[in-house]
């Protein structure tokens, strides 16, 4: 008698990502949400009886995408700020923008606009920092999508909260609410060292190891903020956060752009993740991130997009590409991050930052079945000697088909099945309106 399955896809090639490269006419079955099993297709299709089967000829089937560092709200200030310097464009757009109308409303809208985006390219679970996490989440729990909230921190006030004391109890409070969600994990997000006090921060690491959560804050992303650790606190941002603790295997700094020879040593000898977002940090003028000597020294990096209002795109494939052309580039060596590396980042090394990679990342049995399925039958994708080199030089979001949840469908034959786009395009409307009035 046959094993009953809910699913089995029939892609072209599996690309499993924990290991080399990619298995031809292979099977992925699916049950209850999980990946039951990983088979050549014609034992796959003798040995399960599956309640839907779905063939997927020229397609790669690879493990979701996971976005490591985003402001998902932040979709509605897309092109807000653009050809301006970080800070003059935080001073004097964004945060005044911000102060006037970020509300819960203003995240949720912007965070299911987000959420549309990044599922339709093959992206199934982020890591977000904003402020109205529980908006946030709620957003993204109507889209369907994995999602771990940044508990926002912050010393200054905002429309959210007031000062550090208000944002953690907020924040908190979140967790406890949301906790249950399967879709939903949690961390840590204090906004940058240099604005947040040494008893804030401190604060910060106790909980976050009293409750076994992520740390996750922007990082070494300009040589401003370098000086402006110099002379405020004395050291470098870095080694502050060494000196207080909060260095280990649950950090995630993201940029990592200024990092020097012994901070990368740093970060490798405490087993910190380094959130790398390579079109955020051109678009700024921030610099190159030293990609090359991170992987080198065995720091696990994962890709992030940042937000619309820096990057104007929530897209994976777009940063693969770029992250493995700018370290071979800044390097000298066309290895310094082959496609496997720069997938591996976006994937399995995205979630192991994220501490789901017992969960997601990778296709193989027991893992989550969060999925996606890319179409390399046009012409400019032929001929196919390597589907991974395709999936990171040549493939787009735009070859991205079909995409699962935790077995659920959520992109079909390119188009999304939960969220209505002429909504959330009316919704987009309505804010540019509000925002162009001031």
């Amino acid at each position: 008698m046959k094993v009953p399955a809910d699913l089995l896809l029939l892609p072209q090639w599996v690309v499993p990502v924990e290991s080399e490269g990619a298995l031809a006419d292979h099977a992925v079955v699916v049950q209850d949400g999980g990946i039951l099993d990983v088979q050549p297709a014609d034992a796959a299709l003798a040995r399960y009886a599956a309640a839907q089967t779905l063939a997927l000829p020229g397609r790669a089937l690879i493990p979701g995408l996971v976005n490591l560092h985003g402001h998902a709200a932040m979709s509605l200030l897309r092109g807000f700020a653009d050809d301006q310097p970080l800070t003059a464009g935080l001073s004097g757009r964004i945060w005044l923008a911000e102060k006037k109308h970020v509300s819960g409303a203003f995240v949720r809208d912007g965070t299911l606009l987000a959420a549309a985006e990044m599922l339709a390219g093959g992206i199934t679970a982020c890591n977000d920092m904003y402020f109205f996490p529980q908006a946030a989440g709620e957003a993204f729990l109507q889209a369907g999508m994995r999602t771990t909230l940044g508990l926002f921190v912050a010393e200054f006030a905002s429309p959210y909260a007031t000062d550090a004391d208000d944002y953690l109890a907020k924040g908190l409070a979140v967790r406890d609410e949301l906790k249950d969600e399967p879709l939903l994990a949690f961390a840590f997000a204090p906004h940058a060292p240099c604005s947040l006090s040494d008893a804030t921060l401190g604060r910060i690491n106790t909980l976050a190891e009293q409750l076994g959560l992520p740390i996750h804050t922007q990082l070494h992303e300009t040589a401003d903020e370098i000086r402006e650790s110099l002379e405020q606190f004395g050291v470098r941002p870095l080694e502050r956060l060494a000196r207080l603790g909060l260095l280990g295997p649950n950090f995630i700094g993201t940029h990592a752009v200024h990092v020097n020879e012994a901070e990368i040593e740093s970060l490798a000898s405490r087993g910190c993740h380094v959130a790398h977002c390579p079109s955020s940090e051109l678009k700024l003028a921030s610099g190159i991130a030293p990609v090359a000597g991170l992987l080198r020294a065995g720091v696990n990096i994962g890709l992030g997009t940042d937000g619309a209002a820096r990057n104007n795109r929530l897209d994976l494939f777009a940063e693969m590409r770029l992250a493995a052309l700018l370290a071979k580039g800044a390097s000298g060596d066309p290895a310094a991050m082959p496609a496997a590396a720069a997938l591996k980042a976006a994937t399995l090394g995205a979630a192991r930052a994220l501490n789901l990679d017992d969960q997601i990342g990778s296709i193989v049995p027991g893992k989550r079945a969060d999925l996606v399925a890319v179409d390399l039958r046009a012409p400019a994708c032929q001929p196919v000697f390597d589907p991974v080199s395709h999936l990171v030089y040549v493939a787009g979001r735009e070859h991205v088909t079909h995409v699962w949840v935790d077995g659920k469908l959520k992109l079909n034959d390119r188009c999304l099945v939960d969220l209505d786009t002429d909504d959330l395009t009316a919704r987009a409307a309505y804010w540019r309106t509000k925002l162009t009035r001031g």
